[in-house]
């Protein structure tokens, strides 16, 4: 029986030369000469760091790491920028979440998407990833092209197809 995956990831590669590339550029900027801060990466939380001086710096910042994901070629929903900044004596950090993996709230919305379309296919949730399943590769690649038309809100891969 044919299926597919659904999954939510980024590269861990691609994210760290990302990354770096936002670092480098930091330190090369004029606007950013002789000031104070750092950008970190958690790999095991997968939370990017910034910590500056102020918010004009902070939101320069983020204005140059969606820059650099975006010609990296990672997918600009895969940060998440709604946590607000807060004071650390006289600096101000910011964390970002780098999005890995489906929660249970965005597959369920996955899920109504897929059996909306009143295809002949079984989505299952399967912890941080959905398997669709059908008797026709032809209704996969439907629910497929449904799913890219929606707006998920995170970038979604279809890995694992087999007919």
């Amino acid at each position: 029986m044919p299926s597919f995956d659904i999954v939510s990831k980024v590269d861990p590669q691609t994210l760290d030369n990302a990354l770096n590339t936002v670092t480098r550029e930091i330190q090369n900027r004029y606007d950013f000469r002789d000031t104070k801060g750092s950008i970190d990466f958690d790999k095991k939380t997968n939370i990017i760091l910034v910590t500056t001086e102020n918010t004009m710096r902070l939101g320069q910042i983020e204005d140059i790491i969606m820059n650099k994901f975006v010609k990296q070629n990672i997918d600009a929903t895969a940060l998440d920028f709604t946590k607000e900044e807060y004071a650390s004596g006289p600096m101000i950090k910011k964390e970002i979440k780098v999005r890995a993996g489906l929660d249970k709230e965005v597959s369920k919305k996955i899920v109504k998407i897929i059996k909306d379309q009143k295809l002949k296919v079984q989505p299952a949730i399967m912890d941080d990833q959905i398997r669709v399943t059908g008797k026709k590769i032809d209704d996969l690649q439907e629910a497929i092209a449904a799913l890219r038309k929606a707006d998920i809100g995170q970038p979604l891969q279809f890995v694992n197809m087999k007919s």
